[in-house]
Formats: structure tokens, sequence, C-alpha cells
């Protein structure tokens, strides 16, 4: 149970921090719609926030998490703090260096990343200047996901999760308050984009101070531990964040494509991301410390097992996510977003992107799990190769499907790719049985079948068309929106229950990994 308990912190933590990032989007998408200045900025922040995910959160983590774990399980208290030392110092040089060259080489950034803006030269400018102000924020974040790693692996999941509150809370004030105040408003959320850094960083400070953690830098790169990082960071790149690769080639083929493309894909990437991020995320998360302990004591069948329970969750929450997210795509929008600058033609168009990337949701939703089965045992080879094949496929399919369908053929190839990454990661697993799955998946399968179809016909044939949801205000869409999404739930659920889904059973195999581990000391 501790597992699950674990789980639902990280989710419900998450779950608060997603609220007020809805709370971010809508008031950005009141005020500045899906215009040039809107292109601007989200590609201005997605550079940062997309190495943040590459390096930071996505390579680092999972190359510090798992050494990290063994320094805990076999070291004394003084080398796992002096490893700390060691590795804040040099990541905090190099990720300087970083950002120093980044700002001053930000034109041929935005070149390389946004080509189509060179076209319309005050776009152009717009995004650099932004980007003098977002790219800052990958030092400051990068050093937060190095204080939520050291948590993580010491079981204080909740201040990590919650940690991103604070970026939300920092661009919804810029956005009210700043904004209006500067003589080219949309720089406000930039200015929030770097104030959000400080105070996220700053966050972490008491809770590893508690710990006796909070680790005074040093720099020392020939470190035993820090060169094990470094080593497995490399491939670890491609192997975690092949995703966010694959959402950064989108950007780039989307800055040639119609004004508001960049902002259709950004509008309907964050509502996907909203259950990969409360729940998949979090289980992800939840597990890496525990199966890197368990490659550490030498438990295979516990980490087996806990990578089973985790796989169990993850269809049984993405799958019904997935259907309703295509089904809900042009209400949520509407509902969230369709306001003041953000139109109807908007909602219509970002629908069909957000439709495109929830058929992936169940592939990205694997790729977040079955990643920390090779991480957690130091394993970063295997995932560059898979990782490798899949951006490849993701780039051919873009230039297949971006002609027919234009910026939802790029949300269709990201969710496309992420399938083959996902059962190339599995076949991995399974070819060297390091994961061998548990009895009871074929009538899970069925019952998540029977029950997601029952929740799509209800929402298919219940919810109204999107010209009544256009012709509704704030209250009644909500109303309506939550209404569906209650009845959603319990046909769901209900239907599971009938069909004789075993809760207990579920619920314990976590509670059983968690007792073996115990046993073993």
């Amino acid at each position: 149970m501790r597992l699950f308990r674990s789980g639902v912190v990280v989710s419900a933590m998450t779950f608060i921090s997603r609220i007020f990032g809805f709370a971010r989007d809508m008031v950005i998408a009141h005020g500045f719609g899906a215009g040039m200045a809107a292109d601007a900025f989200f590609v201005a922040f997605k550079i940062p926030n997309f190495l943040r995910r590459l390096f930071a959160e996505g390579a680092f983590c999972q190359a510090f998490v798992p050494v990290l774990s063994e320094y805990k399980t076999h070291r004394r208290p003084e080398e796992i703090k002096l490893l700390l030392d060691r590795v804040t110092g040099t990541l905090s040089a190099v990720l300087g260096a970083m950002t120093v060259l980044g700002i001053l080489a930000a034109p041929l950034i935005i070149t390389v990343f946004a080509p189509g803006f060179v076209a319309t030269q005050d776009k152009f400018a717009l995004t650099v200047d932004m980007f003098h102000l977002t790219f800052p924020y990958l030092l400051f974040i990068s050093l937060t996901a190095l204080a939520g790693g050291v948590l993580n692996t010491y079981g204080r999941f909740a201040v990590p999760a919650f940690t991103p509150v604070f970026l939300n809370l920092s661009m919804i004030g810029a956005t009210l308050w700043l904004a209006p105040r500067m003589e080219q408003p949309v720089m406000a959320l930039a200015w929030g984009v770097f104030i959000a850094g400080v105070v996220q960083l700053l966050f972490q400070f008491p809770f590893l101070i508690r710990l006796r953690l909070c680790p005074w830098p040093r720099i020392k790169s020939d470190d035993p531990g820090v060169r094990r990082i470094v080593r497995l960071m490399g491939p670890a790149i491609f192997g975690v964040s092949v995703t966010q690769i694959s959402l950064l080639i989108d950007t780039i083929i989307a800055s040639f494509l119609v004004t508001g493309s960049v902002s259709w894909l950004y509008y309907s990437d964050r509502l996907v991301e909203f259950p990969l991020v409360v729940f998949s995320i979090a289980f992800a998360t939840v597990i890496l410390p525990s199966l890197s302990q368990q490659h550490a004591q030498g438990s295979l069948e516990q980490f087996s097992r806990t990578l089973d329970w985790a796989l169990r969750w993850i269809v049984l929450i993405a799958t019904p996510a997935a259907v309703g997210l295509a089904i809900l795509a042009e209400p949520l929008l509407c509902t969230l977003f369709q306001y003041g600058e953000f139109t109807g033609h908007d909602v219509m168009m970002a629908g069909r992107s957000l439709t495109a990337y929830s058929f992936g949701l169940l592939g990205f939703s694997l790729v977040k799990v079955l990643a920390p089965g090779y991480f957690a045992r130091q394993d970063t080879r295997t995932p560059v190769r898979i990782g490798v094949i899949a951006m490849l496929s993701n780039i051919v399919l873009n230039l297949i499907l971006v002609f027919p369908l234009q910026h939802a053929g790029l949300a269709l190839a990201t969710s496309l790719s992420a399938f083959l990454n996902a059962a190339l990661l599995y076949r991995g697993l399974r070819e060297k049985e390091i994961y061998r799955p548990d009895s009871g998946w074929r009538s899970l399968l069925l019952q998540v079948a029977v029950a997601t179809t029952l929740m799509a016909g209800l929402l298919f044939f219940g919810v109204a068309e999107l010209e009544q949801w256009l012709s509704w205000g704030m209250m009644s869409r909500a109303w309506h929106l939550g209404t569906w999404l209650v009845g959603a739930a319990i046909v769901y659920l209900g239907a599971l229950t009938l069909a004789g889904l075993r809760w207990k059973k579920l619920l314990s195999v976590g509670a059983e990994a968690e007792a073996e581990q115990k046993s073993m000391g």
C-alpha cells in the first residue's frame, strides 16, 4: 500500500498544480489568444521547457535517482552528502555556462527551433527578446529537479509534486498585473517564467535542510559518483525524452504552417498532459526509487511485480482518459479557453490536434512507466536505440501526415511514434526476462475494454454539438462538462466493478512488493 499511497499523494499534488495550470492557460488564452504574440511566447518558453524535460526531469533524474538510491542503500550519510555537493556544483557550472551561451546565441537558436518565424521579422524579434528572459529558467528548474530527486529518493514525494504550482501562480500574476503595465504586454509572461524559476528553487531548500541534505556546491567532475551519473545521462536523453523531442519537431514544422498552429498544438498538448502528468508520471515518479532500491538489493521478482503493478494502473487510467479526451476535445477546449481572444475557430482547430494527441495517451503513459524499468537498472543504452527508432519514425510520419492533416497530422505522428516506443521498450524487458507479467492480464484488458466502450457510448451520444457549447456562458459550460465527466466516471467504474474487477487484489500487488522489500531489510 505504500507505493499506492505515494502515488495518490503525487497525483493529488500534481492535480492541484494542473488546476492552477489550467487557470494559467485560461488567463493567457483570454489575454493573448492564438495570435502572433502567443506563438512567439510559446516558442520562447518551449525551448527551455523542452531542455528542462530533456536534461533535468528526463535524463538527469533518471540517471541521478538510481545512483543516489544505491548510495542510500550501501554508503554512509557523509558519502551521500559529498555526492550531492559535487553533483550540485558540477551541474551548476555546466548549466551556468549553457545559460550564458544560450542567451548570446538566442537569434541562432530561434532560427533553428522555429525557422518559419524568420520570414516575419516582428515575430522573430519578439521571440528572441522573450527568450533572453525565459532561457535562464533552465538553470533554476534543473537545480529544482535535483532537489526533487533527493526528496523523492527519501520518500518526500509531495513537495516536488506541488512545486510547479509556483510557475502557474507566477504566470497568472504576470498576465493580470504586469502585462497591462508593459509597453509589450506579452513580455510579462517571459518575466513570469524567470521569477517562477527562482521561487521554485528556493521553495525546496527548507525540506532539504530538514533532511540534512541541503548541498553546498563543489565542482569535482572526476568524482566516481558524478562520472557515473554523467555517463548514464548521455544515452538517457534519448531513451526517456523521445516524446519531448517529437513535440519539439512538431513545433519546428508548425512554425511553417498558418499563424495559430503553434498555439493550437500547445493548448491541445496541455490538455493531454493533464492525465499524463497527474497519473502516469506520478506512478513513474513513485516507482523509480523503489525499482532502483530493488535492483540494488538483487530482488528480481519484486522488481517485476512493482513494474507489473504500475502497468495495470496505467492501463486502467489512461485508456478511458484517452477515449474521453477524444470525444470531449472541443467541449474541454471551449470550456477552458474560449474567452476573449481565443475564438470558436481556435477551439475547432485545437480540437483536431487534441483528438490526435489523445490517441497516443496510452502510448505516452506506457513509455513513462516502462522506461524506469531500464534506468533503475542503470541500463541507458537500450532505451537509446529504441528512442532513436521512435524519433526517426516520428519525423517520417510528420512529413507524411502534415500535408493532408496540417497541425493535427503532427500530433497524430507523435502519438503513433509513442506507441512504437512503448512496444519496443516492453519487448526489451520481456526478452531479457526483467519483466514477467503476473496472471490476470487477459481478464483485466477485457474488463477495461467493456467499461471504456460503455463510457464512450454515453459521451458520444449524449454530449451536445460544438455550436451549443459556444452559445453557453462559462457557468453553463462548466456545469455540463462537469456533469458529463462525473457521469462518465460512474459508468466506467461501475462497469469495471460489475465486470468483476478485484480492486483489493489490484491494491495488494503494491502491498506484497512492499512487504517483500521490508523483509529483505
